[in-house]
């Protein structure tokens, strides 16, 4: 008990936050600007994005849901037509009305804000290790990343979704301070990241491998689970109702060996281009990015920050064989499985490394961090404030691991040449138009209003005789449309007209092809008329 006086509530609110605290809200609040302005700049210098998703779906899904086409098209951008295009809104936005470099600009800088809650989520972890020269690595780490900065400016939702998910796993790990209120907001974060884009399910794995560590872990797991529910329904549930309406499969057309949906085989559909073969394979990803080999890319990156963190994990094991006494602390343990956890997920399902902006992003503290641990129990002290050489080792570790990183690049175009695609008097009029390749549902919003889009040449998603798909087909052919039917294909890809027999359709060769230019640099869209087979 105490003989002082309590302070009157306003008298309380009044008082003065201590410097110390000033201190860090500045400099986050610093941060922040920086980085916002940072992710601006560095869009503008890329230039306009056109990366191969934004050909296929990214624009075209929040085109059709603005125009209705649901009901009208036939899965122009193939099995991506049905993913949530909900986080997409933003950016199409963004790009069609405000002007050019704005828009995306805007977008980079919202990409930037990762790093201040880099900022925060490092300060966390480190308590009394968190010096300026930590902070400033762990930063310095998370702003390098590869397949972040690749992201950063473009139509692409991981390093969007990056926010949500990183903030839930800030929320566990202060979670002691006032478990039931961070646990579900954690959840609702995190579901909410998982409602709009299904592939951050290995970060909810994650996280709820990590509250098992909590102080109640069955109380931490079902706040966690009701919250990660709730985030997920918001965000996803309306969009997996149509989904199901429509095809008989909620997250068409992934898992139909599940939900049987009968417009595709009854096989659980994934790509598995670049997944490991064998264990040894596996263990080896994080230095083949480190030597430039690009599994789990198409275009090329380096990356050195996951072979850094397997060698510290290695080295930290190590010590505590041979100390025989705990190197982590509760809270470091939480984040160590919410990574490993979270990343064996990843390998173990996807190894697309776009889908582990995340885990790039939390390399920059966990680096830090072990760093701090190790050098803390080498020198037999308890988890000691940083020495100015080990302050000198974090910075040039982040300084080496920031120069030796190469981002991919999904492909842009120069400021001075958007995309604006002329379109030739001979399509000015509604057409059928069967698409014979991807990525070109992009072109649909540049084509007249009234104009139908059936693709033809989707591997994971063919059109199913008699399935909802080919009747929609059929019935549109029964009733033309002025500008006739006509295929669509980009120049210089394989010839795929054959697919068009299913409708006794074939290339007009009497009459010739239009050109349309291409997003991607370089490249040109052919549409070309069609005629009944019956009638050559």
């Amino acid at each position: 008990m105490s003989d002082a006086l309590p302070m009157p509530a306003a008298e309380g609110l009044r008082r003065p936050w201590p410097a110390d605290l000033r201190g860090k809200a500045l400099a986050t609040i610093a941060v922040a600007v920086c980085a916002m302005l940072l992710g601006a700049l560095y869009t503008f210098a890329m230039g306009e994005d056109v990366n191969w998703d934004w050909q296929n779906y990214h624009e075209y899904n929040v085109w059709a849901v603005l125009n209705g086409r649901y009901g009208v098209d036939a899965v122009p951008p193939g099995f991506q037509t049905y993913f949530n295009p909900i986080v997409y809104f933003p950016v199409y936005y963004l790009r069609h009305f405000v002007p050019s470099p704005y828009g995306l600009m805007i977008i980079g800088a919202i990409h930037g804000l990762n790093l201040p809650l880099i900022c925060v989520f490092a300060r966390l972890v480190l308590r009394e290790a968190a010096t300026v020269a930590a902070i400033a690595a762990a930063v310095a780490i998370a702003a390098s990343g590869p397949m972040t900065l690749s992201e950063v400016g473009t139509s692409f939702s991981d390093v969007l979704l990056a926010l949500p998910v990183i903030g839930g796993f800030l929320l566990i790990l202060i979670a002691d301070r006032r478990p039931a209120a961070c646990y579900l907001l954690a959840g609702l974060l995190i579901g909410a990241a998982v409602g709009l884009k299904l592939t951050n399910v290995v970060y909810a794995i994650g996280a709820a491998a990590a509250v098992l560590a909590a102080a109640r872990p069955l109380r931490a797991t079902a706040l966690l689970a009701i919250g990660g529910i709730i985030g997920a329904v918001l965000t996803g549930g309306e969009w997996c109702l149509m989904t199901w309406r429509d095809t008989g499969n909620p997250i068409f057309p992934l898992f139909n060996a599940v939900f049987q949906s009968p417009e595709v085989a009854a096989v659980n559909l994934m790509d598995a281009q670049f997944m490991p073969h064998g264990v040894l394979d596996a263990l080896a990803y994080p230095f083949y990015w480190l030597i430039g080999d690009h599994r789990g890319a198409e275009h090329p990156f380096r990356d050195a920050r996951f072979a850094v963190v397997t060698v510290l994990f290695a080295l930290g094991l190590l010590m505590r064989m041979i100390r025989g006494s705990a190197i982590l602390t509760r809270g470091d343990v939480q984040l160590v499985v919410m990574f490993a956890v979270s990343y064996l997920g990843w390998l173990g399902l996807f190894s697309i490394q776009r889908y582990a902006v995340v885990l790039e992003l939390l390399c920059g503290p966990l680096i830090v961090l072990l760093l701090a641990r190790l050098a803390a129990r080498a020198g037999r002290t308890a988890r000691a404030a940083p020495s100015a050489p080990l302050n000198a080792l974090m910075v040039t570790v982040a300084a080496a691991i920031a120069l030796w990183s190469q981002p991919a690049d999904w492909w842009h175009r120069a400021w001075s040449d958007t995309y604006r695609p002329a379109v030739a008097d001979e399509l000015a009029q509604p057409a059928t138009y069967f698409i014979l390749g991807k990525p070109l549902a992009y072109i649909a919003p540049q084509l007249p209003s009234g104009s139908r889009f059936y693709l033809l040449a989707d591997i994971g998603v063919p059109i199913v005789p008699g399935g909802i798909f080919d009747q929609r087909i059929r019935a549109g052919l029964k009733s033309p449309l002025p500008g006739g039917v006509r295929e669509l294909h980009m120049r210089g890809e394989p010839d795929r007209s054959a697919l068009l027999d299913r409708y006794a359709l074939t290339i007009d060769r009497s009459r010739p092809c239009v050109t349309i230019e291409g997003a991607r640099p370089g490249t040109v869209l052919e549409s070309c008329p069609l005629i009944e087979l019956a009638a050559n």
